[in-house]
């Protein structure tokens, strides 16, 4: 099975988002709920401060077509990069597992001083990454071609 194309969903590009304010995360947010990514995915680049992480991410933008044209669901990878990053504490999961899949369930802000604060990656299970940041500086980068969803299901919280 070959992989999709933006094209075959009626001309749609990749995503390519940044978020300044409470509200443009809480986008970014939505677009990368129940993405799934490798512990060994995550990388914090302290002389740059920039944390960053290589997602799997359903295509939430997408569902209603698939759903319509009966084709799979999708999910592609995709980048997302937070920047102005002070320092990084995680829990509930071991960082030195690589293999460890995490799922992502929401990405949070909670404001400081200054413009600064705190975003909060909210894992399944009890996981979290607290990013203490100098400003909301966050994007969101689709860096492949969609591909149908290995489940072939769309993620649900139900049990």
């Amino acid at each position: 099975m070959a992989d999709a194309r933006f094209e075959d969903a009626g001309g749609e590009a990749p995503l390519y988002l940044g978020a300044e304010t409470p509200e443009d995360l809480g986008v970014i947010s939505a677009l990368v709920q129940d993405a799934v990514l490798p512990a060994g995915e995550m990388r914090w680049l302290p002389r740059k401060r920039r944390f960053a992480l290589l997602l799997n991410r359903f295509r939430w933008e997408d569902r209603e077509a698939a759903e319509r044209d009966r084709r799979p669901y999708e999910r592609v990878q995709s980048v997302l990069a937070i920047d102005e990053v002070l320092s990084v504490r995680t829990q509930g999961f071991d960082r030195s597992d690589a293999d460890l899949v995490l799922s992502l369930l929401s990405v949070e802000f909670e404001p400081g001083a200054d413009g600064g604060g705190r975003i909060l990656l909210v894992l399944a299970g009890d996981g979290a990454v607290a990013l203490e940041v100098e400003a909301l500086e966050v994007v969101l980068r689709d860096v492949t071609r969609p591909y149908a969803a290995p489940s072939g299901r769309v993620p649900d919280h139900r049990d």
